[in-house]
């Protein structure tokens, strides 16, 4: 694994400088992660953006069924997560110049793999990943007020505020995973507040043979994407 944490302390470094030449504007300004996960925050402050915190109260309990594909639901719940924190900050004083939300799902394809809800049900999503890929998808949705001199979204949400919202997909790639492999991971913990059951940073990166895409993107949140669309808001 040191030589996979090596290859993440290289990616940071590139993508930093990225916002590097508008760090100091940026970080001039209130920005909001609408998002508890220290996943995300580690992620950004990584590459040192300063930003508050605000999790969001959305209940996560859309009907999945009622969605034509994966994508579409992780879509609607990213949106629906920082529209609750949105509808709170922007009443106080000063509002954010920006709030980054972000949802993250994995699927087989057919099915929606979120947080487990107990030990048996990771161990239930683990082993039907064994031995094969599986896609890891995240949706980031960037709120900015119109009023706004720093940002200009790409949508229009209401009369106050714009709306840019983009997607990241990854494929990870599972050997076959001894059953007793499997129950020692779960035992461990680490699970429990992962969508799909596991973590790439930490002891579950032991679990996979390779990923294409973007690795923070499976971490649950696509560092380079957002950078490059945080550059494509930004008012020069």
């Amino acid at each position: 694994m040191s030589t996979l944490g090596g290859v993440v302390f290289s990616f940071c470094a590139i993508r930093a400088t990225m916002l590097q030449p508008i760090l100091h504007q940026l970080n001039s300004t209130r920005i909001v992660l609408a998002s508890s996960s220290p996943r995300r925050k580690q992620i950004l402050g990584n590459i040192n953006l300063k930003f508050d915190t605000a999790k969001s109260n959305f209940e996560e309990n859309l009907d999945k069924s009622s969605f034509s594909s994966p994508i579409e639901y992780v879509r609607e719940t990213a949106r629906q997560k920082i529209l609750e924190v949105a509808q709170r900050l922007y009443q106080e004083e000063p509002p954010p110049e920006l709030i980054i939300g972000a949802d993250t799902i994995v699927t087989d394809g057919k099915n929606i793999f979120e947080k487990p809800s107990s030990k048996d049900h990771a161990i239930q999503m683990l082993t039907s990943f064994s031995g094969k890929s599986h896609k890891v998808l995240t949706c980031v949705v960037l709120v900015t007020p119109k009023s706004s001199k720093t940002f200009k979204g790409r949508d229009t949400l209401n009369d106050q505020l714009d709306i840019t919202q983009f997607e990241e997909i990854s494929e990870v790639f599972m050997p076959e995973l001894p059953k007793e492999v499997i129950k020692s991971y779960v035992d461990t913990g680490e699970s429990m507040d992962k969508a799909g059951g596991y973590g790439i940073q930490a002891i579950g990166g032991s679990l996979i043979s390779g990923i294409r895409g973007d690795y923070f993107n499976v971490m649950g949140f696509p560092l380079h994407k957002f950078c490059v669309e945080l550059r494509n808001i930004y008012k020069m």
